[in-house]
C-alpha cells in the first residue's frame, strides 16, 4: 500500500538537521499553579464522580487555561507543543465516569494546540508542530495486578490497541502532526499503541509519524516491564519512529548515562524531556531553570540530543533556559541504519552478520 508521506515530518526532519529543537514542558505542573477547584474541572457537565484532578477535561471546561499554558511554552521557544491528553483514553477516563467524552476531549485538545502553533508560525515563519500525547493508561499488559495470580491481566492486547486507536483517530482529526506515545513503563503497552497507530495509518492511507518515549523506573536503567534502554529500542525500532527518547522518571543529571546509551545506538532523532530534578518530601520539584539548562547544555556539547524539553516539575522558564543552553549548538548526528537482526528479551541480543 502506498502512503502519502507526512509533509510535517519532512519539515521537522529538515529543521532538526539545522539545530537542536525544543518540545514543551509539563502541563500538570502549570495547571496546579492555577489552583483550580472541582467546579472548574466539572464545568457544566453532569458527571457522577469528583472531577478535580481530571486535567484532560479542562480542554472542554477551561480551554482558556490550556491555551494560555500552550502559548507560554511557545513564548519560551518550543518548536513542538503537545496536547493535554495524557489520560484522555477510555481506560483512564473510566476513573472519572467520563468515558463518553473521550473523543470530544481529544478533538478539543488537538484544536487548542493546533491553533496556538499556527498562530506562532504565522508570526515569524518558523514551523511549529503539534504532537498528540498518548499516555500509558493505568493498566499494564506485561504484569498482573494480582500478586496471587501472576497470569491475570486487567486488560488484553486487542482491547488496549482499540483504546489507543480511538484516541489516535481523534487526535489526528483534531489536527495533530505526530502521535507521541510517551512515559512508556510497559513495552507491551507501547507495542499495542504502535499497532494502533499503524492500523490508523493504513486506514487513512497517510503516514502518521510516531514519537516514542520510554520512562525508566529505577537506577538500573529499566522500565517497569524490565527492559533496558537498548532492549526497548530493539523492541520498537521496527516502527521507524520519527523520534525515540526518554522522559519523566529522573532529572537530567541522573538520566544522562541512559541518554548516552540511547544516543549511541538509535538511527532516529533522539528526544529527551526529563523531570525538573527529583521531587522533595512534599512532592514538589525544586530544580531551578538555570540548573536544568546547565545539564542540557552538557548534553548538547556532547552531541547527544536532537530535541529537548521538560516533564514533571518543568515550566516555561525551564524551557527558556534550555533554549538558551542549546542555541547555536549543532544537533546530534544520526547513525546509519544497521541491518543486523536485533532482538530483545529483557536485555538486547544482536545476531552476528
Amino acid at each position: 500500500m502506498t502512503l502519502h508521506r507526512s509533509e510535517a515530518a519532512a519539515i521537522f526532519r529538515d529543521q532538526a538537521k539545522q539545530r537542536i529543537l525544543l518540545t514543551d514542558g509539563a502541563f500538570g505542573t502549570m495547571i496546579q499553579s492555577y489552583k483550580l477547584q472541582e467546579a472548574d474541572y466539572r464545568g457544566s457537565y453532569e458527571l457522577p464522580s469528583d472531577q478535580k484532578g481530571n486535567n484532560d477535561l479542562l480542554v472542554l471546561t477551561r480551554p482558556d487555561v490550556i491555551d494560555a499554558i500552550t502559548r507560554q511554552y511557545l513564548d519560551a521557544g518550543s518548536d513542538i507543543v503537545s496536547t493535554n491528553t495524557f489520560n484522555a483514553n477510555i481506560i483512564s477516563q473510566e476513573d472519572y465516569d467520563a468515558v463518553h467524552l473521550v473523543r470530544e476531549i481529544n478533538l478539543a485538545a488537538a484544536r487548542i494546540a493546533r491553533t496556538a502553533a499556527d498562530d506562532y508560525a504565522a508570526r515569524d515563519g518558523r514551523p511549529r508542530f503539534v504532537a498528540g500525547a498518548i499516555g500509558p493508561t493505568n493498566k499494564t499488559l506485561s504484569l498482573s495486578p494480582d500478586v496471587n495470580d501472576p497470569g491475570y491481566r486487567a486488560v488484553d492486547f486487542d482491547t488496549m490497541r482499540d483504546v489507543y486507536q480511538d484516541q489516535t483517530a481523534a487526535l489526528l482529526d483534531g489536527g495533530c502532526d505526530f502521535i507521541l506515545i510517551e512515559t512508556i513503563f510497559d513495552t507491551l503497552n507501547a507495542k499495542a499503541a504502535i499497532m494502533a497507530v499503524l492500523d490508523e495509518q493504513a486506514k487513512r492511507g497517510v503516514e502518521v509519524p510516531m514519537m516514542i518515549s520510554m520512562t525508566i523506573t529505577d537506577m538500573s536503567g529499566r522500565n517497569l516491564s524490565g527492559h533496558s534502554v537498548e532492549a526497548f529500542w530493539h523492541a520498537v525500532r521496527h516502527a521507524h519512529p520519527l523520534t525515540i527518547g526518554l522522559n519523566c522518571a529522573f532529572g537530567a543529571d541522573l538520566l544522562r548515562p541512559h541518554v548516552q546509551v540511547l544516543s549511541g545506538l538509535a538511527d532516529a532523532l533522539v528526544m529527551i524531556y526529563p523531570n525538573a530534578g527529583l521531587p522533595n518530601d512534599l512532592g514538589q520539584y525544586d530544580e531551578q531553570p538555570a540548573t536544568t539548562g546547565g545539564f542540557i547544555r552538557d548534553w548538547a556539547d556532547q552531541g547527544l540530543v536532537n530535541i529537548v524539553g521538560g516533564c514533571c516539575g518543568s515550566s516555561p522558564a525551564h524551557i527558556a533556559a534550555m533554549a538558551d543552553a542549546v542555541a547555536g549548538k549543532p544537533a546530534r548526528a544520526l547513525h546509519a541504519h544497521d541491518h543486523r537482526t536485533r532482538l530483545a528479551g529483557l536485555d538486547p541480543m544482536i545476531m552476528a552478520a
